[in-house]
């Protein structure tokens, strides 16, 4: 962590950012995940342009009437070249989230011991580099050597999450947290939602390959910008905690000092405390319940739209965009709305996160398996499933923020226990729905749609239950006045 003995801030500077540092950590932060999950989303698309698409020439129940496409556009649809099954591209998809579960408790460790800011960046660096070798790898050592770059890619972006909390926690007040954590945490939905359009179009267009090299330099000029830019060479843009910048104002230190509880230093992990809560085994039952839904969507929607509505490659990344931009605007609406609603004392932190995550589970399941009813009226499908996570994007502003609150010294670490253990549902879902959709027909998926339901649901109820957003009795800060 940066050093903290800075006796005038701001004063090595000779002019100040236009906007406060934390907005702009939180920027960079959101910008962080726009790559990570461009990186991680694209090949949900790439997958349906290299697999020898499912013969469709007999009638087949359950399976839609391909989109009609001009002659134009026909010449674009080369047919692919790998005969993998169901299964097989499951566990292609899935292979990701090995590398990620085994990094993110380390990254957690790492980031609340040493300062988040080097973590974060060498993860993201990593991430791109192995998204545009991703082609290479499929060259020499075909599935097994995607599968191979993609566990790689996935241990580099396990530490992104813990870290990205790490550094919120330092930066970010609570009265501030559901607008400005929500904002950095909805770069996950923006870059879902560039990697559908960009990739629709570039492999409408191009080589697949394209896909992905273009998204892992877009991430490695993300690592060249974030620790390493001054603007006008004045401003430092990040560091780990705003006690370190060399160029914060006097006015914004006092403010987050005020508001803030100070970090203790290297403070031994409380595992046993933090490990047999209640709140504990709810944030992570709940993580466990949305990555399902979530990750079955922004791996498996792309197939589903491919396979069963038989969408062209083009017509399918524009419409796949659709329910995910929806939800990014639900999010940042989310944010505010429950900031709005905790200043004004009509909800309390506790409720506001516990009624926001509920909300974020039970309409998202209930709009997943009404499309799944919908037939072939792709009109319609594209309405629910747009619907389903419209209503997903109040989760950002309710569990999502709940291991700052429960812990503002070890968020990083709570961070990092929920999410790598919430990633199985990645690892699984992929597979498993593969197991279910063998024929890739409506019915089949109907059962995947109410599956999810179930497990979203279920979880929701178990953190409306346990669940809590109050500084934890093993943290150092429980006793001081609570933030915000």
């Amino acid at each position: 962590m940066e050093a903290d003995k800075r006796p005038a801030w701001g004063q090595k500077c000779s002019k100040g950012c236009l906007l406060p540092l934390r907005i702009v950590i939180t920027i960079m932060g959101f910008f962080a995940l726009i790559c990570a999950y461009m990186n991680r989303v694209s090949m949900s698309h790439v997958i349906t342009k290299l697999v020898v698409p499912k013969n469709r020439t007999e009638t087949h129940a359950g399976v839609c009437p391909p989109e009609k496409v001009s002659t134009e556009d026909a010449e674009y649809l080369t047919p692919g070249t790998y005969k993998w099954s169901e299964q097989l591209q499951g566990l292609v998809l899935g292979s990701f989230y090995i590398g990620y579960v085994i990094t993110q408790l380390p990254g957690g460790i790492l980031a609340d011991e040493f300062g988040a800011k080097w973590v974060l960046g060498i993860s993201l660096l990593i991430s791109g580099l192995s998204t545009a070798l991703s082609p290479i790898a499929l060259q020499y050592g075909h599935e097994w050597g995607l599968m191979a770059i993609r566990i790689i890619k996935g241990a580099a972006q396990g530490p992104i999450f813990p870290a990205l909390t790490t550094l919120l926690s330092h930066w970010v007040p609570a009265k501030e947290r559901a607008t400005l954590g929500t904002f950095c945490y909805s770069g996950v939905t923006a870059g879902t939602v560039l990697s559908n359009f960009c990739s629709g179009l570039m492999l409408h267009s191009f080589h697949w390959s394209m896909t992905l090299y273009v998204f892992g330099s877009v991430t490695i000029l993300w690592f060249i910008f974030f620790p390493f830019m001054r603007l006008s060479r004045q401003i430092l843009l990040c560091t780990s905690s705003p006690s370190g910048h060399p160029c914060i104002k006097p006015k914004e230190m006092d403010y987050l000092e005020e508001l803030i509880p100070k970090k203790a230093d290297k403070l031994p992990i409380p595992w046993k405390q933090m490990m047999l809560s209640k709140a504990m085994l709810a944030v992570i039952i709940s993580q466990i319940g949305h990555d399902w839904g979530y990750y079955v969507m922004i791996s498996c929607l792309p197939k589903y739209m491919a396979d069963v509505l038989q969408f062209s490659i083009r017509s399918n990344g524009i419409l796949t965009a659709f329910p995910f931009l929806a939800m990014w605007v639900s999010s940042l609406l989310s944010g505010f709305l429950a900031d709005w609603l905790i200043r004004s004392g009509k909800l309390s932190i506790n409720l506001e996160r516990k009624l926001f995550t509920f909300i974020g589970a039970l309409f998202p399941g209930l709009f997943m398996v009404i499309a799944s009813y919908t037939g072939c009226n792709k009109i319609l499908v594209v309405v629910f499933f747009t619907l389903s996570l419209f209503t997903m994007g109040p989760y950002y502003a309710g569990q999502k923020l709940t291991p700052m609150d429960m812990s503002p010294n070890f968020s990083g670490t709570i961070m990092a226990i929920t999410n790598g253990i919430g990633s199985f549902a990645g690892m699984l879902s992929p597979y498993i729905v593969g197991v279910m959709t063998p024929n890739a027909t409506i019915n089949e998926w109907r059962w995947v749609f109410w599956l999810g339901l179930v497990i979203l649901v279920g979880s929701a109820i178990i953190f409306w239950i346990w669940g809590t957003a109050e500084v934890q009795p093993y943290d150092p800060s429980a006793g001081e006045k609570k933030e915000g």
